[in-house]
């Protein structure tokens, strides 16, 4: 029995001197960013991004990321990708950004490509903006696969209405937002809901999506003095 006390001290002192061990540093990942020097009406610049919960959910969820990918070519198109991950999801929207507002050349999901001609008018022109403004349009769908088979063809037809303006509060903060209901209609057995209601708020974005959609966070502030 005269050993155990040297035993215990030994017992006690193992973790410790575990702790001491010099341990491998982990090298760092192999990262590229874009800082973020400006924001437009309709934020698109490379390098932003928005984390999105579902309205309802507990807090505290594994978010959806939004994060604007930069220039590059759908088609023959010079468009801006904009991308949403998380959870599974892998989607990418193509747009242009013109003083007509913001139009949706296609989308591209796992293995489907859904292409808009012409492209579809999400976004009216900056000055437009008022309560009880509409816009509405017409596409033309064409749904690829990866491979350039063509899956499906038809019509979409799609009519907006700002219905609101007004304050909200969500996770990512307080927003005056445009309250804009979407109605879509399609020959391709209901491709998109036929109704979803958005928030939008000049140089900062969606702060509900037409899929229910929360802002939690972003990476930029809006332009000094707020929003219009």
């Amino acid at each position: 029995m005269s050993g155990s006390p040297l035993f215990l001290r030994a017992a006690l002192l193992a973790p410790l001197l575990w702790a001491c061990t010099p341990r491998t540093a982990v090298p760092p990942t192999v990262q590229s960013s874009t800082p973020v020097t400006g924001v437009s009406f309709y934020p698109h610049q490379t390098g932003l991004s928005w984390t999105y919960q579902p309205e309802g959910e507990a807090s505290g969820g594994v978010p959806y990321t939004l994060s604007t990918q930069g220039a590059t070519v759908y088609g023959a198109q010079p468009v801006q990708a904009t991308q949403l991950t998380g959870r599974g999801a892998a989607q990418t929207w193509y747009r242009t950004y013109d003083a007509d507002g913001v139009h949706l050349h296609g989308l591209v999901k796992p293995g489907v490509n859904v292409q808009l001609s012409p492209p579809w008018l999400e976004y009216p022109a900056e000055s437009a903006w008022r309560v009880g403004l509409t816009w509405e349009g017409q596409s033309e769908v064409t749904i690829r696969a990866d491979d350039g088979t063509v899956q499906g063809q038809g019509t979409l037809t799609y009519r907006y209405l700002v219905q609101d303006r007004r304050s909200v509060q969500v996770p990512g903060g307080t927003f005056t937002v445009w309250v804009v209901t979407r109605q879509i209609r399609d020959t391709l057995g209901g491709l998109f809901p036929a109704t979803q209601q958005l928030w939008f708020t000049p140089f900062v974005g969606e702060i509900r999506t037409p899929e229910g959609l929360l802002l939690t966070a972003r990476n930029f502030a809006a332009r000094p003095g707020g929003q219009p």
